[in-house]
């Protein structure tokens, strides 16, 4: 529509007004951001508005030189007279929904967002708008997420009866995000946390925000014996599996924390021995919730099932639409349907050994 706040061009989604964008794909003079996910922060902008507790993991993948104004939640700033606010999307460290506000218009662009509360970032807040710009990454009726305390006594269990065992207990999961989640929740007392080295600069970033993690170790750490690490819990990236990096903890088993876990199959694509389902996304319930508490009439899905989740929301009497985005990236190395063990334009942090 000709008036609309947001619009779809080849770089991104963009605001006429204030003539920024939100969450590029390509550099642009101006970006606000909504977290710092690899597919949602890319290289070369000019300048970057994003959360203050985004800032230490931007410096770390878009370079340490980027002029990156921050904001607090709910701190408002105004440009070429368009009102812009971040607001608590849930997700990870610094994720934010972008509010913005013009000629009496409001609209809000969530980013990836879930709502229960794990502890490691503000809950989901939900913000009421005219239109509203939704990610639908699980946006299918079978997506449904167990509670946080079931899912870690689920997995304290596994942990435990692997130490027991005399087998280190290797889980792969993301490393920005999900793997701060575990150790948020995991039981540190069943043994030492080993941390691969993709994921343990994003815990220094997580702890100077003041999210309370237990101690982890490095694979190298000379205090570790080789008891240790065959009790140990170790917190890796998908990347890492059939790496040299796992010999050093012998015999073990292996599991994988994804949402994608849900789905008949995908643990034996991805041949570990157990699957927990956990996602920094939300599930259907959580995406229902979210689109009607903001009140918006109108809904636009920007990636994930967008059919489906347009289709539901239109015979819901919502106005609903898709807008083509390059969003997801960060989902690859949960996917166990995608070929490559992670996105081809993954920071060489997400690699590291």
């Amino acid at each position: 529509m000709p008036n609309d706040l947001v619009v779809l061009r080849p770089q991104g989604l963009y605001c006429p007004a204030g003539d920024f964008y939100i969450d590029p794909w390509r550099p642009v003079e101006r970006a606000v951001l909504t977290h710092a996910h690899s597919d949602h922060a890319r290289r070369g902008s000019a300048h970057y508005l994003a959360h203050a507790d985004s800032a230490g993991t931007l410096r770390n993948r878009l370079g340490a030189d980027i002029t990156l104004q921050t904001l607090a939640y709910g701190e408002a700033v105004t440009h070429q007279g368009v009102t812009v606010s971040l607001h608590p999307a849930g997700h990870v460290l610094g994720s934010a929904q972008v509010r913005i506000e013009h000629a009496g218009q409001v609209w809000v662009a969530s980013g990836d967002y879930k709502l229960e509360d794990d502890g490691t970032c503000p809950p989901f807040e939900p913000v009421r708008c005219h239109t509203f710009i939704t990610e639908s990454t699980f946006g299918l009726p079978i997506y449904r997420w167990p509670a946080q305390p079931v899912l870690f006594a689920d997995i304290n269990a596994w942990w435990a009866a692997n130490a027991a065992a005399g087998k280190a207990s290797v889980l792969y999961a993301y490393a920005f995000g999900k793997a701060q989640r575990l150790l948020h929740g995991v039981d540190s007392s069943i043994g030492p946390i080993v941390v691969h080295g993709a994921v343990e600069p994003l815990n220094a970033v997580y702890r100077a925000a003041g999210v309370p993690l237990p101690p982890t170790h490095r694979v190298t750490d000379p205090q570790l014996t080789k008891a240790d690490l065959r009790r140990a819990l170790v917190l890796a990236p998908p990347s890492a599996a059939g790496t040299p990096w796992l010999k050093r903890f012998g015999e073990h088993s292996d599991a994988f924390a994804s949402g994608w876990m849900l789905v008949r199959g995908a643990r034996r694509r991805r041949g570990v021995d157990r699957g927990f389902v956990m996602s920094d996304h939300a599930d259907w319930p959580g995406l229902q919730k979210a689109i009607g508490a903001t009140g918006a009439e109108r809904i636009i899905v920007t990636h994930g099932s967008t059919d489906v989740m347009v289709r539901w929301l239109c015979e819901q009497g919502l106005d609903a639409q898709v807008f083509a985005t390059e969003y997801g990236g960060d989902d690859l190395d949960d996917n166990p349907s995608t070929a490559a063990e992670e996105p081809a334009s993954a920071p060489t942090s997400e690699a590291a050994p």
